[in-house]
């Protein structure tokens, strides 16, 4: 894990950024209980609450995990990102200030634009996150298998996070112009779940090889963990979005299933690690 004092100094203002977006929800989360309101719907303080810590948790994550890898262009595509970060929570702040809808809401030139600036700011994140996923995907014999096979398949994942995104976007423009605004909101709900269970592989798996790698063990039995831990999220991360595409609830019983094996194998693996953690602090 690189140091804060040996990164980059673009690394250092994405940490910075990080912070200040994280902040930000934090703030809105105290708006919420202090002023009250609805938690759902298109005008809420949860958008600037929940945009807030995602785009401020992705950001250091990224940063982090892009450190690992390394890569020529790093510092470029981590800087775009973290401005294209930035542009998305300010839209979904201001317009939550202003009480109007931030996606879908081209009612008068300036939510347009707020709402086009959105979009934008969404393809610039997908673009630059997979110039950073590849370079994952290139030879690192100075990254252990185990860190690199967690970040290989944290970027898979991430990166199905943005394109369900991308699709929600996109069926919610066309529910917008074909149905109505209001449809906008519901038409992709679905798609949600998925979402959500495919974002965070990028920040649970690589941890979940740092951890393994402050054990004793071999950097075979370290792969093997991991290897379980990475198939694990996907089976529960992929039934989600199976299930959630096909209508299902994924905390139904039928659903169940498959998501807590996931869950159940990623839980075996990170107990074990802290275990094997546990082993050597007591080992002296």
């Amino acid at each position: 894990m690189r140091a804060w004092s040996a990164d980059t100094r673009t690394a250092q203002w994405c940490y910075r950024i990080a912070a200040v977006l994280v902040g930000a929800g934090m703030v809105h989360l105290g708006v919420q209980a202090v002023v009250g309101g609805p938690w759902e719907g298109p005008v809420s303080w949860r958008k600037p609450v929940t945009f807030g810590l995602a785009f401020g948790l992705t950001l250091a994550t990224l940063t982090w995990v892009s450190g690992i890898m390394g890569g020529r262009r790093r510092d470029r595509l981590l800087g775009i990102f973290a401005a294209a970060c930035v542009a998305e929570v300010t839209v979904i702040t201001v317009q939550a200030w202003r009480r109007v809808p931030s996606h879908f809401n081209t009612s008068t030139s300036l939510d347009a634009t707020f709402a086009y600036t959105a979009a934008a700011g969404g393809a610039v994140i997908l673009v630059t996150s997979i110039g950073l996923a590849a370079a994952s995907v290139r030879t690192h014999p100075d990254v252990s298998p185990s860190m690199r096979l967690a970040v290989r398949v944290g970027f898979a994942t991430f990166l199905a996070a943005l394109v369900i995104g991308a699709v929600m976007i996109a069926i919610g423009v066309t529910a917008g112009r074909t149905v109505s605004q209001e449809a906008a909101y519901t038409a992709a709900t679905g798609l949600k779940a998925g979402h959500f269970a495919t974002m965070h592989g990028i920040l649970v798996l690589p941890v979940l090889a740092w951890l393994a790698a402050h054990t004793t063990w071999a950097q075979e039995q370290q792969t093997m963990v991991i290897g379980i831990g990475c198939a694990s999220y996907v089976l529960a991360a992929g039934a989600v979005v199976m299930t959630s595409q096909l209508g299902i609830d994924p905390l139904t019983a039928p659903a169940l299933v498959p998501t807590g094996l996931g869950l159940l194998g990623l839980l075996a693996a990170g107990a074990s690690t802290l275990a094997g953690i546990g082993r050597r602090v007591n080992a002296g």
